[in-house]
């Protein structure tokens, strides 16, 4: 198999979440995409084993805040929001995979800080 970095490219990321995806999130929690905190993006952190990291980033929109106590509670939000479909991205990013390996279960681990503008929510994909 290609080195997962070869396939999840930095284009590839960005085709599984497209910046759109961010605004039609808060457009159905807020009513206005423009009312959001932070934008999401999709990175890949590597392979350890059959396991697959990802990484949600929320990038602090200027002129907005990206408290700890906004985004704690995101993992459950994410996992069960239909706007932003977990589990079809993890299909998604089985068929980058080009039935080289099969993604079996998937899990969204705690809100991480690297900085205050920057916190991640880590996306654990085992690969069957």
């Amino acid at each position: 198999m290609n080195s997962m970095h070869e396939i999840f490219t930095q284009d590839v990321l960005t085709q599984l979440f497209p910046a759109q995806r961010t605004a039609d999130f808060f457009e159905a929690l807020f009513g206005d995409a423009n009312e959001g905190a932070y934008d999401i993006a999709l990175t890949f952190k590597g392979q350890e084993g059959n396991t697959l990291h990802f990484n949600l980033d929320l990038h602090e929109r200027p002129g907005r805040c990206l408290a700890c106590n906004l985004t704690s509670g995101l993992p459950e939000v994410f996992s069960k929001h239909k706007v932003l479909n977990i589990a079809g991205l993890v299909a998604d990013i089985e068929q980058k995979l080009n039935g080289k390996a099969k993604c079996d279960s998937w899990k969204l681990g705690r809100t991480q800080q690297p900085s205050k503008h920057l916190h991640c929510i880590p996306l654990q994909i085992t690969l069957a």
